[in-house]
């Protein structure tokens, strides 16, 4: 059998407790170093919730520095810590000149747009003639280029898969690194799919972005991640406390809701389905994990606490149940097929193929090795998506499933690429999926998605047509994530 052949089901593991604002009692100490494995962790399980905690506080509420001001240059701001930074900069008028436009809303390309933002929002967008530009606005000059609103990857890891010594100060580094190279693309927003072994540093990170501490998508996040636990608890064992939590009963599923959605969950990711293997006939079969009942807890608790739930499935019975049971979205899903592909369209349910991710050669390499030759995922998956495209009303994600093992960060551009030229997707629905479908599923529709007024000023642009050529989304020159430049390799900057 392949097992978690996309690393997204890390080691099992209780929830990382207290790690959130406050302070690392000995209660956690213990409690950590309880579960921790001997050489599983290079820090000792004190450091390590004093690192985690010190990252996740930092950024709460800012503090008026000391009056008069006796430091070094002009008064600073203050973050929870007590330490200094330099504040950001007063919000600014922009406009931007936008040769060609994409209407993410109608899957249309404008031409010849202007788009006015003060600070992080956009306060008016349209037509060169009906747009006045602000006296003293500076005014960024796209009118060779194509602009978009700011991409979405809505299956990330930001954290790459923790080894057994790994160490937390690497580990948060690497992750830095990693939504660094995921904005520069062009994905000013993102859904992250699970620590891979690292706790609660998700949640470090996105609020370290959404305080302008480190520049990085705007992100909601899923933590540990909830497995199933075939066996009973061995004392002797225990389970990881920085992996996915272990659940063994419908209790323990509605207890490491609360848990994780008490440090700060925007999102509960669920396993219903393990690896899968092929029978000497070419059936695929695949591992259940949950019962159907712990699924449903599960979910319904989440739901409870005003949460969504994101599901790994392969295929089966736990495919099945999964929509069911009202996953807000399914994660991969390789033999959906069109009664499950049509209930899902009656829940409003959203797909989320990660197609790139489960296509790559070395799939086809350890299918290959596993039947002799005979048979390969990689084929039935293409025809489940290529289905699912077809499929009215089924709304449609891009979501790379980005690992920092087969896929590096920053490159998750291709999912586009791979609708268009194995799913039969149109180029301006692809482009849809990355902005206002997976806008929909986060919840933010009001917020991102589209250039309009009142939104973010999320905008990325390109040197060709998209339209004609996907991809183009590859390379993207110019990133804006919430008025701030992040990248700009094509524009002329005119000051006022």
């Amino acid at each position: 059998m392949i097992q978690n052949i996309d690393g997204n089901v890390p080691m099992p593991g209780a929830a990382y407790r207290n790690v959130r604002e406050g302070a690392c009692t000995q209660k956690t100490a213990r409690g950590a170093a309880r579960g921790a494995t001997p050489g599983s962790l290079a820090l000792a399980p004190v450091a390590v919730c004093m690192v985690l905690l010190g990252v996740a506080t930092l950024w709460a509420q800012l503090q008026a520095p000391p009056a008069p001001w006796r430091g070094a240059g002009p008064t600073p701001c203050v973050g929870s810590d007590g330490g200094m930074y330099k504040c950001p900069p007063a919000p600014q008028t922009i406009a931007v000149r936008a040769g060609h436009l994409f209407d993410s809303k109608n899957g249309t390309m404008l031409t010849k747009q202007v788009v006015v933002l003060q600070g992080d929002k956009i306060i008016d967008v349209g037509p060169e003639a009906q747009v006045k530009i602000p006296a003293g606005a500076q005014v960024i000059d796209l009118s060779q280029a194509t602009v978009l609103p700011g991409l979405i990857d809505a299956h990330t890891h930001m954290f790459d898969t923790r080894k057994p010594n790994g160490a937390t100060e690497n580990a948060m580094l690497i992750a830095v690194s990693n939504v660094q190279a995921d904005l520069r693309a062009g994905f000013t927003t993102a859904r992250d799919m699970s620590t891979h072994g690292n706790g609660y540093g998700d949640i470090a990170i996105r609020d370290a972005i959404n305080q302008g501490r480190i520049d990085g998508p705007r992100y909601q996040v899923s933590t540990l991640g909830i497995v199933w636990g075939a066996k009973p608890a061995n004392p002797a064992a225990p389970d990881n406390p920085l992996a996915s939590t272990v659940v063994r009963s419908v209790e323990d599923a509605r207890a490491a809701v609360r848990e994780q959605v008490s440090h700060g969950a925007d999102w509960i990711k669920l396993f219903p389905t393990g690896g899968y293997s092929f029978t000497p006939t070419g059936q695929v079969k695949y591992e259940l994990t949950y019962p159907m009942p712990v699924l449903q807890a599960l979910i319904d608790e989440a739901h409870r606490l005003g949460k969504k739930t994101g599901c790994h499935v392969y295929g089966g019975e736990g495919e099945r149940n999964a929509i069911l049971a009202g996953c807000d979205t399914i994660e991969h899903a390789f033999d959906l097929d069109q009664e499950q592909a049509n209930m899902m369209v009656a829940k409003n349910l959203f797909y989320d193929p990660t197609l790139q991710r489960y296509t790559e050669p070395y799939i086809d390499d350890n299918d290959s090795k596993n039947t002799g030759g005979k048979y390969r995922i990689s084929s039935i998956f293409e025809k489940a998506v290529a289905m699912a495209v077809k499929t009215k009303g089924l709304k449609i994600m891009v979501g790379s499933g980005v690992d920092g093992a087969t896929f590096a960060h920053g490159t998750q551009a291709l999912e586009f690429e791979m609708f268009v030229k194995h799913a039969g997707m149109s180029p301006a629905r692809a482009m849809q999926s990355g902005t206002m479908v997976n806008a929909e599923a986060l919840g933010w529709q009001d917020r991102i998605g589209s250039i309009d007024k009142g939104k973010y000023a999320d905008l990325v642009a390109v040197s060709g047509n998209p339209l004609a050529d996907i991809t183009e989304l590859q390379r993207v020159k110019f990133v804006m994530k919430g008025g701030k430049i992040i990248k700009n390799e094509l524009a002329a900057q005119i000051d006022p």
